[in-house]
């Protein structure tokens, strides 16, 4: 032990030895806090003799308490870690050891979100609920607001309240909300199960109740240590304040510039503060940068030093020079795709592995032009917290739909004809598949000669027939994107997308729309639906090689704390990344703060892509303000966009930002600016009217003045 001392700097070597009260490891980007904390762990046990059992030791992911237990278990050489684990496995085994305080055996369910909607479905059906009272995924999100902030004695009704009872106090409901919630815990209380919020609560509900098994965990617990502290919401701050209040030995570990969870509940403030709410905290930091080339930390350096409400500090790179940070500009998304495909084939020649090379993106439909980019060229790859994009459901299914108006193939029936629900179940498709057999006909066929049988006399099957004949009829008088668009539209499948609430299904489906209008483009003269679906086959049939060394792609929040070392960080556009649902300060500076903890990940040479063009609703597109956050001479572009794009990104930008709440009302151009509308033309601000939040311009093709709103789209000549 004392030889891997010797392998700490001096920074971490405080850490580690710094056992005794409140401390606090303000600790950068890879400059080595999980070795701090593996090796603090076994400081505790092979110098001061701790039981590993006596040791508290929170991440905040399942796989980062595996690897850390692993590590750990190689510097003790002990089979028992104590307790490496989340916040709700620890709250699983105080649950498993004491839920009988609160009549709970040992056995007990932890929920997730598919059981959820499983009891959901079953309120649903009991009250005659539909997805348009309210969706599940609305319901799932209304149960956990009530849990945490309308009804945070919720627990009590469980614990302390009958079966029978609970199930009253349900059947009395006649709220929508209402009906949902107490159905809800009424399923929960029925089968002994606990979601996530339920862990917590339910921990901290016992020890509230029961100072004797409070006291045994706190004395239990004789060091605590909490990784990713700045991501720690509430609840979880609550719980940790329980369980230090006897030994007093607590030790976190955390880095305000990587905050990315505060739509989450994270709070940063708990980490910031610390030393406030323990005046005796001893800080620790730690800025040695171990991972990224100078030319990288420097890139993010400058960056995050963009955001205003932080400690400022920069990480101090250890490692020699590396390569430029290379910045490209590509004229749409499928070029470029293209272009980084090619620069890792690039790489490859050069002797790199694929695995040692990682594509970021800020959302899963970022990938479409990528994946068929990399099918293309049959290079391996693997998505990480995804699924590839024309594997989706939503995908699958409106590409079932334009099969199914063009082939009336079976497996498109099969898939598609009870999406939405049309009283197409298991009985109704045993008799068409039986039929179909017996005839040597299709199923939609056996359909279509069976629509007067009293068995589908209560269903919709004579709609679907009458939309799939109308289409089929008429699909040569479409263009390829029309027909997508007029069978989703008239089918009700994007319209039950919609009742679902799924954003991310609804953005993966119009970012399926801007596929079919680029291989339009491409195809000219040859594109048609049946060709189309030709082409997109190649991509559905997945044929990537397979094997170990794979690109990685994957959010930028799957990233947090890995590293690779090529990083391709994309869709780094205007909208994108940021994300147009940004709509504060607040969360803009964590926007960058995630495209922060994308640039540390890469260790040898961070790529940032975007493309220019227009966006599906035909505005233009800007490079993200991430990208010019970055000081110009500390990037490289493979060509300098033109300077009037980046006036008008900044002009754009500045606009955006006016319109936060945090800022004043403002204007974005000066008296004298020359300015363009698409619509009116070029034409000059001559003064401004900040009352009524707009300029006076004179267009040079009016001979009278107009004033135009704030808002409007300018862009400056």
């Amino acid at each position: 032990m004392k030889d891997d001392l010797t392998l700490l700097n001096d920074e971490q070597l405080a850490a580690v030895t710094t056992t005794e009260g409140f401390v606090r490891l303000i600790a950068g980007a890879g400059s080595g806090k999980t070795r701090a904390l593996t090796h603090r762990f076994a400081f505790l046990v092979n110098e001061l003799g701790i039981l590993p059992h006596n040791i508290l030791c929170v991440t905040f992911t399942n796989k980062a308490a595996n690897e850390m237990r692993q590590r750990i278990h190689n510097l003790i050489g002990d089979r028992d870690t104590g307790y490496i684990n989340t916040f709700h496995g620890f709250c699983v085994s105080v649950l498993q050891e004491d839920g009988y305080a609160v009549g709970y055996p040992k056995n007990f369910l932890v929920l997730d979100n598919s059981d959820i909607d499983s009891m959901l479905g079953i309120i649903y059906e009991e009250r005659g609920l539909t997805l348009r009272d309210k969706t599940f995924a609305d319901a799932r999100d209304m149960i956990e607001i009530q849990k945490l902030f309308k009804k945070p004695d919720y627990y009590s009704d469980m614990i302390d309240m009958p079966l029978d009872a609970l199930h009253d106090k349900y059947l009395a409901a006649t709220q929508t909300d209402e009906i949902i919630f107490y159905g809800y815990l009424y399923q929960e209380k029925k089968c002994f199960g606990l979601d996530y919020n339920d862990l917590i609560k339910f921990t901290l509900y016992i020890f509230s109740q029961s100072d004797e098994i409070r006291l045994k965990w706190q004395k239990r617990l004789e060091y605590i240590m909490i990784d990713e502290f700045q991501d720690i919401d509430s609840l979880q701050y609550e719980l940790m304040e329980a369980l230090c209040g006897y030994h007093k030995n607590l030790f976190i570990v955390g880095d305000p510039d990587q905050t990315i969870y505060t739509w989450r509940g994270a709070n940063v403030k708990f980490l910031s503060d610390f030393d406030k709410r323990y005046p005796d905290t001893k800080t620790v930091t730690m800025l040695k940068n171990y991972r990224s080339t100078p030319q990288i930390l420097a890139a993010a350096n400058s960056l995050i030093d963009k955001n205003s409400m932080r400690i400022k500090k920069s990480l101090v790179p250890t490692l020699d020079d590396g390569e430029s940070v290379l910045v490209h500009p590509a004229e749409n998304a499928e070029a470029e795709a293209n272009w980084i495909v090619s620069q890792i084939r690039l790489l490859a020649s050069q002797g790199v592995d694929y695995g040692n090379v990682a594509v970021l993106y800020r959302a899963h439909y970022v990938t479409r032009a990528l994946e068929e980019a990399m099918l293309q060229e049959k290079m391996p790859y693997r998505i990480y917290s995804g699924v590839p994009f024309f594997g989706r459901e939503e995908i699958k299914n409106a590409l079932s739909y334009l099969r199914m108006v063009v082939a009336e193939d079976d497996l498109s029936f099969r898939r598609i004809v009870n999406v939405p629900k049309r009283n197409i179940g298991k009985r109704r498709m045993e008799y068409l598949e039986k039929y179909a057999q017996e005839h040597n006909c299709t199923l939609y066929n056996a359909l279509k000669k069976n629509l007067d049988d009293e068995l589908f006399k209560n269903t919709k099957a004579n709609s679907f027939v009458n939309f799939v004949e109308r289409f089929a009829c008429d699909a040569g008088s479409y263009s390829v994107s029309d027909l997508l668009a007029a069978v989703l539209n008239e089918s009700g499948y994007e319209s039950l997308l919609r009742t679902e609430g799924s954003r991310e299904r609804l953005d993966n489906l119009a970012e399926l729309k801007q596929s079919v209008r680029d291989y339009e483009i491409t195809c000219g003269e040859e594109a048609s639906p049946a060709h189309y679906l030709a082409h997109v086959a190649l991509f559905t049939n997945a044929d990537a090689e397979v094997g170990a060394d794979k690109v990685k792609l994957m959010t930028v929040h799957a990233a947090k704390g890995l590293e690779f070392d090529y990083v391709f960080l994309c869709g780094m556009d205007e909208g994108i990344f940021p994300s147009r649902k940004i709509k504060d300060m607040l969360g803009m500076e964590e926007e960058r703060r995630l495209a922060f903890v994308a640039i540390t990940r890469a260790k040898k040479r961070l790529f940032l892509s975007y493309a220019e063009g227009r966006n599906f609703d035909g505005s233009p597109r800007y490079p993200s303000r991430f990208i010019l956050d970055i000081d110009e001479n500390l990037t490289e572009y493979t060509q300098k966009p033109s300077d009037s794009l980046i006036a008008n990104a900044r002009d754009y930008i500045r606009f955006t930002e006016k319109y936060m709440p945090e800022n004043a009302d403002g204007s974005v151009f000066a008296i004298g600016t020359r300015i363009k509308n698409e619509y009116l033309g070029e034409g000059t601000v001559t003064d401004i009217d900040t009352e009524r939040r707009s300029y006076i311009v004179q267009f040079d093709n009016l001979t009278t003045p107009r004033m135009i709103s704030f808002r409007a789209k300018l862009t400056r000549v």
